[in-house]
């Protein structure tokens, strides 16, 4: 903020005018800013514009007019456009007037006329951070020599922020177009100007740690003509102390091994979205489970790969010779900033659930060899616990399980012996509530009392695997008339839960941060039919929120799910209105908290992650 005085009061503006004109035969160059609009005629005036003072909430600007001619002026008249939130509030030394964000200001009958050469100026107070552009002085360019036809320089792209650390970022941007050329950028952070750069790139530093700031682009022609401005971007820069989550509910995110590859997620992804201060847990996933022994899923991302300072949470790059790399490093940073945060490996998913049935023969090696791996001493510091993902005891996923109805119960009471009262031990469990379900198939009521909570996977009941449809919404929180299969919804599976003597308090509420989709679709009510799955970034059929918000904006909500028909393709997704329902829901329903796959599918600023946070409080 500006050390500045405040606003200028009517008792200097006497002394203003007396002045006006020897003053500004000897205002200095430095610091101010010509701007330009498109040009009518050949000019024979110049207005140059800068601002005086600002003190935060409000700004004190002034115009200097110049007969750059070779007659006398008899008057003047400039006009600018400034942004939406930004306007004058009081003038003086000229009338100024507006009409939406044009604004218009003409010479008083004392300071009309300029001899060749000669100067006047006027002053205001204002609100807002905004800058001028479109300047235009008797009707033609305030540079004085704007030739006609010229146009302003196109928006540049949104910037992306880079090289995220506790004091500093990396902003850079796609270029602006224009007729005759850009000369230059504004970076502004907020609604101030920072800085301006020829290229398409701007260091920032001099931040403070853990605070988020804001920042956009406009792009300057070589006639200084100022064009729309860019997207804005919001940043969270890393460091900063947490304090921590108030609300006592759980909020918990998965973090995948593999989003650091084509996903080029990170945990400290984690921090610049500001998603970090709105959790409580994070699974990772995911490790394996190979012949009834929890492993290591991948060596290379969990503990070997080396990161740059930029890329790093603390902002410090891995060394060579370091003993422990990788996510795992990256987590021990994490933690050393958000110390509430309590973090999970979670072996097993959809994938790698095979070799659960051999677990189940043997309970008691499969506990010790997990918790051998989990508390081994290179990053027994990382985790707070356990979290199994069967998919799915005494039923049917990639592979069908036989083990009966006891082996889950077995298997919880093993590892919660061998890992103690001092570690969480938690499971991903089925959210199918049909008649005969996979709810019915295994002890889960009995298995409660050896976990700490359950995560309900109360998503991805419909899909593109039934490839001619009908469209349904992939996580209803109710049933609907139409719905395409009896007890696959959330409410549903809640229900059957606790009938079964499961506490609602030891239920987390899931929710996917992506969509699944069809394509073929002609009806866009839920219930159409379809040629099979929809196009998606990653695999066919699914795609991540980041995306949809903006490809396939949500039009409907069903069952408490949105959903969308964009040209023949139909998706359906959880948006942060149909989160805020569903967080209501799970407060109402006495449960423990949400939890939701996974943080990568939600936007550089976490908005899906805040909606859980704020809806949970």
């Amino acid at each position: 903020m500006s050390t500045a005085s405040p606003p200028r009061t009517r008792r200097t503006r006497f002394f203003s005018r007396v002045a006006a004109v020897v003053a500004a035969l000897a205002l200095p160059v430095t610091g101010l800013v010509a701007l330009a609009g498109p040009a009518q005629a050949a000019a024979s005036a110049t207005a140059t514009y800068t601002k005086v003072s600002d003190w935060g909430s409000g700004f004190e600007g002034k115009w200097v007019v110049k007969n750059t001619g070779t007659t006398t002026l008899s008057s003047w008249t400039v006009e600018w456009d400034y942004p939406a939130g930004t306007s004058v509030t009081s003038a003086w030394d000229a009338t100024v007037t507006s009409s939406g964000t044009h604004w218009t200001a003409k010479n008083l009958g004392w300071n009309g006329t300029l001899a060749p050469g000669a100067t006047a100026s006027f002053g205001f107070n204002g609100a807002g951070g905004g800058a001028p552009s479109g300047c235009k002085i008797n009707g033609a360019s305030c540079d004085g020599g704007t030739q006609p036809g010229d146009t302003p320089p196109t928006a540049p792209g949104t910037p992306t922020a880079s090289n995220i650390a506790d004091t500093s970022l990396t902003l850079t941007w796609t270029p602006a177009t224009d007729d005759k050329g850009v000369k230059n950028y504004d970076v502004y952070r907020g609604s101030g100007k920072i800085a301006t750069v020829t290229g398409t790139s701007y260091a920032d530093s001099g931040l403070t740690k853990g605070t988020t700031y804001t920042y956009s682009v406009t792009a300057r022609d070589t006639i200084d003509q100022t064009g729309p401005s860019s997207g804005s971007t919001t940043v969270t820069t890393t460091g900063g102390v947490i304090p921590p989550d108030p609300g006592g509910k759980v909020k918990l995110g998965y973090f995948t091994n593999w989003g650091v590859y084509g996903r080029n997620y990170h945990v400290k992804n984690l921090v610049t979205s500001g998603t970090a201060g709105k959790i409580t847990h994070i699974n990772y996933a995911f490790g394996n489970v190979q012949n009834g022994q929890c492993t290591i899923g991948d060596a290379y991302a969990d503990y070997d790969k080396a990161y740059t300072a930029d890329q790093s949470v603390d902002g410090v790059a891995d060394t060579w010779d370091q003993p422990l790399r990788g996510n795992f490093n990256q987590l021990r940073k994490l933690k050393k900033q958000y110390p509430n945060i309590k973090i999970l490996w979670s072996f097993g998913g959809w994938t790698w659930s095979g070799g659960f049935p051999q677990a189940a023969a043997n309970p008691t090696a499969f506990a010790q060899s997990c918790y051998n791996l989990v508390e081994d001493p290179r990053w027994a510091d990382v985790f707070d616990g356990i979290d199994l993902d069967w998919e799915y005891p005494n039923a049917c996923g990639l592979s069908c399980d036989t083990s009966g109805a006891a082996a889950f119960k077995n298997l919880m009471q093993a590892v919660k012996s061998r890992f103690g009262a001092n570690n969480l031990v938690t499971a991903a469990i089925t959210a199918d509530a049909s008649d005969g379900g996979k709810i019915d198939k295994a002890d889960y009521a009995g298995a409660a009392q050896y976990t700490d909570f359950y995560n309900v996977m109360t998503y991805d009941f419909f899909g593109a695997w039934a490839a001619q449809g009908p469209t349904a919404p992939h996580s209803p929180l109710t049933s609907y008339a139409g719905i395409p299969q009896a007890g696959f919804n959330s409410a549903d599976a809640i229900a059957k839960l606790k009938a079964k003597g499961v506490p609602g308090s030891k239920l987390n509420l899931g929710i996917g941060f992506y969509g699944r989709g069809w394509t073929g679709v002609t009806q866009a009510a839920p219930g159409g039919t379809a040629t099979g799955p929809a196009p998606g970034t990653y695999e066919q059929g699914i795609e991540d929120y980041k995306v949809l918000k903006n490809s396939c904006p949500a039009t409907g909500t069903v069952a408490g799910t949105a959903y969308a028909k964009c040209g023949s393709n139909w998706w359906s997704y959880d948006t942060p209105a149909t989160i805020a329902g569903k967080m209501t829901w799970a407060k109402q329903q006495g449960l423990r908290g949400a939890f939701y796959w996974e943080f990568s599918g939600d936007t550089t600023g976490g908005e899906l992650a805040n909606a859980v946070h704020t809806g949970l409080q």
